[in-house]
């Protein structure tokens, strides 16, 4: 099923404005075209959707480092995966998941085959992860993490991050990057559909204007390493709507619980036709 309401994002367009007037004197009444409740905010162009038509219950936060322009922006990443959309904000609750596909150091690469070779396996991430659902807003839930990195089998202090990953309906997630000295930041994560099992995600990184544009960007780097890693994945898992899980797995119980709301009965569902390639 798709789902049923949320804010999308699409960053890049164009807009051509003209009078019909100029070329007829008169419009015909089946001259219309659908409008779209939409707000610009963070920088960002934001459109509801909803299966039934219904108005906006909730709505997006303004970022307001962004607005005024203390953070910057520092760079942009977008990538085309076949998934459903649930299958990307799932992964908050899949806490295990961390430690198989990125506790082995980017320096490995994204290819699953490899990333555990001998010859990076000094470089190790370590990851301290708490998910919840947000009571007062429903709409919302929250990861937070702790990143540390051993090299050599040694503590290296210097990249410890804490970040807060806040999903806002079921499609956008802030995530809020703090550093001890090398500043802060956060990264702006958009899933839209784009037709069935097949979603653009893009990656929008805005970091404090006074520390140089070298750290987001190998924050932005690292992080699309880490998440090709899933990409590859993704691409290939198969959803299970009843798995068995152990007691390490509960979250992903509960982070479905928790998205379930941004369904409807009128949800559309994905049908196959044995006759015919079309969906």
């Amino acid at each position: 099923r798709t789902f049923s309401s949320a804010f999308t994002v699409k960053l890049d367009f164009w807009f051509l404005e003209y009078s019909v007037l100029d070329f007829c004197p008169s419009v015909p009444e089946s001259a219309k075209v659908r409008s779209w409740i939409s707000c610009e905010l963070n920088k960002q162009i934001l459109v509801w959707f909803h299966c039934d038509g219904e108005e906006p219950t909730w709505s997006v936060p303004e970022q307001e480092e962004i607005s005024n322009g203390s953070w910057v922006y520092r760079g942009r990443t977008e990538h085309f995966l076949s998934a459903h959309i649930q299958e990307v904000a799932e992964n908050a609750g899949d806490v295990a998941h961390l430690f198989h596909l990125h506790g082995p150091g980017i320096t490995s690469g994204v290819d699953l085959r490899y990333i555990n070779s001998k010859l990076w396996e000094f470089v190790r991430h370590d990851w301290k992860v708490e998910w919840e659902a947000n009571k007062p807003e429903k709409h919302c839930s929250e990861m937070n993490l702790k990143h540390s990195m051993t090299l050599f089998g040694s503590h290296f202090s210097l990249l410890d991050l804490h970040v807060v990953a806040r999903q806002v309906g079921p499609s956008l997630v802030f995530l809020d990057f703090k550093h001890p000295f090398l500043g802060r930041g956060m990264m702006l994560q958009s899933v839209t559909p784009v037709e069935p099992l097949l979603q653009c995600i893009t990656h929008t990184i805005y970091y404090q204007a006074n520390i140089p544009a070298v750290v987001p960007k190998f924050i932005l780097r690292g992080e699309c390493m880490q998440f090709e890693r899933d990409v590859m994945i993704w691409n290939n898992k198969k959803y299970t709507s009843n798995p068995l899980l152990v007691k390490e797995d509960s979250t992903i119980r509960k982070h479905r619980l928790w998205y379930k709301q941004f369904y409807s009965e009128n949800s559309p569902t994905l049908q196959y036709q044995n006759d015919a390639l079309d969906f």
